[in-house]
């Protein structure tokens, strides 16, 4: 008879008080064992221990083992979705279904070898370096996660690389003249936005995600954010931060407190019913677009703006680490994700070493 894979499963009690975890022996006989309270541990928790308890069965087992789907809807997501939250999830696991479970989902995890993983990594070459690089990293964890949990040897995807013909996204800023183009076009609402993206460097989720109380002098007390019309916290421990703000900008706050109605606990940005903030997406292609398309500015978006935040403040020589913390990141992306440097700044480079040389 031919031995099978255990995954097992969980399940509650008759009386709802325990995890129980059922499986079937190397004989095919069905095994049941209780794994604890259900006030006392997660059905996360429990599963993970079930699996503990089935190596010993499953490592007899040669060369089957689970699915991939298997594997990442019974062992994969449950484990990351403890650590990652709901928006990350969410991104995630669309991306690994769409692309890695469409292509592998039914195959043995132990029958995947590095060449088949880079071929498919070569036949994404189509789409941008961001998705690719995504996708290496996805099977990269999903191979660690299989060996930490016995479930293969080896990971066949540490030598992956992404295709040298995957497009790399180009990095476009504004000019600090684009953006008092901007500031002298705008009306006071999308101005607003615009300076808290450009000027006070805010992702667009803690711009929409701001309550009127939490705009303290010149201060902005970031503890929130939205993403999908879901309110949470913010994207990092470091994005929870007060953010310092100009005068000017503090100035079109003011003006726009005195127009927009609502109390404290009010959104800044609300939408049409009041009870909800504005969708991101929805300002951006109803007003902010439109806007700055008359303006000649229409290749900005929320990343251009808040990139534009970071490489203005490089050229004007504040400290990256001061604009890493008003930008709630560390200094490592700070520095090699959101700064470019301007053509002006690099030409002042070549001569301050030419002049040296010279003199």
């Amino acid at each position: 008879m031919r031995r099978r894979f255990q995954s097992g499963s969980v399940t509650k009690s008759a009386d709802g008080r325990y995890w129980i975890g059922k499986w079937r022996d190397p004989e095919r006989k069905h095994k049941s064992k209780l794994l604890g309270k259900v006030r006392e541990m997660s059905k996360s928790e429990a599963k993970e221990q079930l699996t503990s308890m089935l190596r010993p069965v499953n490592a007899a087992v040669e060369g089957v083992g689970p699915t991939v789907s298997t594997f990442l809807n019974e062992t994969y997501f449950p484990l990351l979705s403890r650590k990652w939250k709901p928006s990350t999830l969410g991104t995630n696991q669309d991306r690994i279904d769409r692309e890695i479970g469409v292509a592998f989902g039914e195959r043995m995890l132990t029958s995947l070898n590095r060449e088949e993983l880079q071929a498919f990594l070569d036949s994404k070459s189509g789409l941008s370096y961001s998705t690719a690089a995504h996708l290496r990293w996805d099977l990269k964890q999903m191979f660690d996660v299989a060996m930490a949990e016995g479930l293969v040897t080896k990971n066949p995807a540490l030598m992956l690389f992404v295709p040298r013909t995957c497009l790399k996204p180009k990095r476009l800023t504004m000019t600090l003249e684009h953006v008092r183009r901007a500031i002298g076009g705008l009306e006071l609402r999308e101005r607003l936005v615009f300076k808290l993206a450009t000027v006070a460097g805010l992702r667009p989720g803690e711009i929409f995600g701001l309550r009127r109380r939490r705009v303290l002098d010149q201060v902005l007390d970031i503890q929130e954010r939205v993403y999908r019309g879901e309110m949470g916290t913010p994207k990092t421990e470091r994005s929870v931060r007060s953010v310092t703000i100009a005068t000017t900008l503090r100035e079109d706050i003011d003006a726009w407190l005195l127009e927009s109605p609502g109390g404290s606990e009010a959104w800044l940005f609300p939408s049409e019913r009041l009870i909800t903030p504005i969708s991101k997406d929805n300002f951006m292609g109803r007003y902010l677009k439109p806007a700055l398309q008359k303006i000649g500015l229409s290749f900005v978006n929320y990343q251009i703006m808040r990139r534009t935040h970071a490489s203005l403040m490089r050229d004007l020589g504040v400290d990256p680490k001061i604009v890493a913390e008003l930008m709630g990141h560390d200094l490592d992306v700070n520095l090699n994700v959101y700064t470019q440097t301007s053509l002006e700044s690099r030409l002042r480079a070549a001569e301050t070493l030419g002049s040296a040389l010279v003199n």
